[in-house]
This record gives C-alpha cells, structure tokens and sequence, in this order.
C-alpha cells in the first residue's frame, strides 16, 4: 500500500510555471466561473426554503419536509462516495456541465408536474438536488490547483467561499418575498434559471481538472501498459482511493473526522436557531434567524477579503492550524450566541462565527488541496461523505433532545465536542511539525514520506522538495 501510494504521489508531478499573461488569463475565467457559481447557490438557497414551504403545503404535513431534507442529504452522502470515481473516469468540466444541466432540468420537471404528480417530482429534486450539487462542489474544488496554481489556491478558495456567503444571504432574504409576490412557480423557474446560467458558464471556459488531465498525465509513461491503466480506474472507480488518500497524508484522518464534528455542531444551531428565536420574540420568530445569518455571512465576506489579501500579499495559505483554531472559535461563538447576551453583544458574536467558519472552510479546502491530483478527488467525495453523515445524525439527534432541554445545553454539548476534536488536532499537527522540524542525520538515507498537514505555508514547498528529493535518493 505504502508503494502504491508513493507512486501515486510521484506522477502528481507539477505543472510548468505559467507566464503572467496565462496567470491574469486563469483568474479571469475563474471569477467568470465563481460568478456563475454563486448564481447557481442564489437558487440554491432561495429553492431550500421555497422547497420546504411548497412542500408543508402540498403535503400538509411536517413530517414531510424532514423527509424531503433526509432524502437531500442522503443522496449527498452517496455523491460523496462516487465524486472521486466520477472525476477518475471524467473531465471534471463535464461532471460540473451535467450536474447542472441535471438540476435545470429538475426543476424545469416539477414546474410541469400535474398536481397528482407533485409529491414524486418534490422526492426526484430532493435526490437530483442533494447528489449533484455535492458532486458540482467536489469537482470544483479538487479542479481549483490545476485552474488558478497551486499558489493561488488560498485566494481562489476564498473568492468562491464569498460569492457563496452572498448568494446565501440574496437567497435566504428574497425567498420570502419571492414566493408571497409571484409565487412557487415562479420562484422555481428563477432556480431553474440560475443553473442554466452556471451550465452554459462552465460550457464556454476551459477548465482543467478530472479524468482526461489524469490519462494526459499517464500519457507521459508513468503507468506502463494499457491493461495496467484500465485496472488501475477500475481501482479508484470502485472505492479505495479516499481511504489511500487519508492514509497517504499524516494526520488528514484527523482532519476529516474534525469535519464531520463540525458538521453535527452546524446541525445543532441550525435546529436551535429558530427555538431560541421564537423565545425571543413570539410575534416575530424570523427576525433574529435573519440577522443572526445575515450578520455571519457579513463576518464571513469580511474574512475572505482579508484572507485574500493576505495570500496576495504573501503567496502563502492560512496553513492547518488555521482549521483547528478557526474551529474553536466558531464553536465558542456558536455558543455564546445562545447564551442570552444584548443584542449588540450577539450582533459581535455573529460576526466573530462568520469570520471564523469562513478561516476554517479556506483553511481546510486549501490542504486537501495539497494532494495529488489522483487523490484529490477521492479526498473531496470523502470529506463530503462525513460531512452529509455529521449534519444528518446531528439533525436527528438534535431536533430529538430540544424537546426536552434548552437550545444552549444542546449546542454547547455539540460544538464542545467540534472543541474537543481540534485541540486534539492541533496537538497532532504541532507534534508533525516538531518531528519534521528536526535535524536530519547527514548522509543517513531516509524512508520516503508524504507531505503532512502540518506543513507551515512558507515551508510547504521546501518540504515537498525535500521529500521529492529523498524519495529520488531512496529508488
């Protein structure tokens, strides 16, 4: 296993410096596809409550939506277990075309439904949605290195996090205003829309990444023989390759169960928002969810301009403390949003979560991002497996105990866990760092090792180097 995941390692390779023409060129087109992008989330966001509204009252029963969001987030648990095969097998601009043209044409299918038929078409969005806009962000993503460089990834990530925080607040304030003026159809339509928009931008730029770069990688003779090649996507089509990728990067294991912690800590204020809102004002429960987000996303925008800054500046990523501390930040202020403050307190508080959920997503994006191209979209789909699975039990369990206890105890229980798990994780990656800071003995051969998460940002390269090197000297 250690071998096979050397030689993975070894045909990641690195692409020739692009000239600042091609550079500017890159970025440009990738704004193109960031604003297509957030276009798609708008709809994204305005459908989750226009979808949840239309289906109370279709059905007229609140047990259905919850089985319309368990059907959502399952079919983005099993995107998840087939993202990396898909981008195997595929150029990951095709993955990002369909999917989107798959959306479009879900929703175009429920606008049409007859009303005997609306209750099926409402299960066929809820799959198609959940699945393919999962498979639409792994793609994106594990493509980001090969669009922007490996030196823009910070910046990229961080442009994308923003036009997602933006479209989620566009999303979540219109859709109210949308369905009470012009209705679910039209709301619909308008979603529909938006992914036509998202497919037709993804249609007309270049966008590197998937299975085609992988084969034109292969072409260069690193796996001999064509039987050799087709064993080897039968492989990574089947199921190893997230679990290879984990295991190739010390403490990325840690990383990802730190995740899905995560994950069930967002679960427990998203079910705990609208309680504690309705104690506040009875008359008027929507008020404080609506500042309350609209005010994250703030801190969330806010954080991403200076993080890209930051990378501009200095070419460097926040590095993976940033994930681990970014983590118990947002935990703390979570909570601390429950705990009754003034409302200008909490107005801080809302702020503070935004800016630190926004570090810790560019943080964590950035690393996995590190890996071979072989891997990456292995490690995505898994990411995006245990983040489905954390949010979706933390739902369950957590609308389940609000019954009975107050919505500060079951988020301070939550995200004291997600606090838990990133002290541990950054005890690990400080214990990485010192073991790889150490003085190695002169002229001592040592055993070839994968890059780590506990690489600082200005020593990430010269780490990589050094481990090429040593992995030359070894063969």
């Amino acid at each position: 296993m250690t071998r096979d995941i050397e030689q993975a390692n070894d045909r990641s390779g690195r692409a020739p410096a692009a000239g600042p023409a091609d550079a500017a060129r890159g970025e440009r087109r990738y704004r193109f596809l960031v604003a297509g992008y957030a276009l798609s989330s708008y709809g994204t966001f305005l459908n989750m409550v226009a979808l949840n509204l239309f289906v109370y009252e279709t059905t007229g029963r609140a047990l259905a939506m919850g089985l319309f969001m368990t059907v959502r987030l399952a079919s983005g648990f099993v995107a998840g277990l087939v993202a990396g095969g898909l981008l195997a097998r595929f150029a990951a601009k095709a993955v990002m075309l369909w999917t989107n043209v798959a959306q479009a044409a879900v929703m175009l299918l429920l606008v049409l439904a007859p009303q005997g038929a609306r209750t099926a078409a409402l299960m066929s969005v809820s799959v198609v949605v959940g699945g393919c806009g999962t498979l639409f962000m792994v793609a994106l993503r594990s493509s980001i290195p090969e669009m922007v460089g490996e030196d823009r990834r910070s910046w990229a990530n961080s442009l994308s996090i923003t036009g997602r925080s933006l479209a989620m607040v566009a999303g979540f304030a219109s859709a109210g205003v949308v369905v009470s003026l012009v209705g679910y159809t039209a709301a619909f339509v308008v979603d529909m829309a938006t992914f036509v928009v998202c497919a037709v931008t993804v249609s007309l730029l270049p966008i590197a990444g998937g299975g085609k770069d992988g084969e034109k990688r292969k072409g260069a003779g690193e796996v001999p023989g064509a039987k050799g090649r087709r064993a080897g996507r039968r492989w990574r089509w089947r199921m190893p390759g997230a679990f290879l990728a984990t295991a190739a990067v010390p403490g990325l294991a840690l990383m990802v169960v730190l995740r899905s912690v995560d994950a069930l800590g967002s679960s427990s204020h998203n079910a705990a928002l609208p309680v504690h809102s309705a104690a506040l004002d009875a008359a008027r429960p929507a008020v404080f969810v609506s500042a309350f987000w609209c005010l994250w996303a703030l801190g969330n925008v806010v954080a991403q301009q200076v993080i890209q800054r930051y990378a501009g500046r200095t070419g460097r990523s926040v590095g993976a403390a940033g994930f681990g501390y970014g983590t118990c930040l947002m935990s703390g202020a979570f909570v601390l949003a429950f705990a009754d403050f003034p409302m200008a307190a909490t107005a801080v508080i809302a702020l503070v979560a935004g800016a630190a959920d926004g570090l810790t997503e560019v943080s964590y994006t950035s690393h996995l991002q590190t890996l071979s191209p072989d891997l990456r979209g292995h490690a995505f789909g898994l990411s995006a497996t245990v983040e489905n699975l954390g949010f979706g039990v933390g739902m369950i369990l957590v609308s389940a105990v609000l019954e009975s206890h107050r919505p500060l105890t079951v988020v301070a229980w939550s995200h004291g866990a997600a606090v838990v798990v990133a002290v541990v994780f950054l005890i690990r990656i400080s214990a990485l760092r010192k073991r790889s800071a150490a003085p190695e003995a002169p002229n001592t051969p040592s055993a070839p090792d994968a890059p780590d998460v506990s690489n600082t940002p200005d020593a990430s390269e010269a780490s990589e180097r050094s481990v090429a090197e040593r992995d030359g000297r070894n063969r």
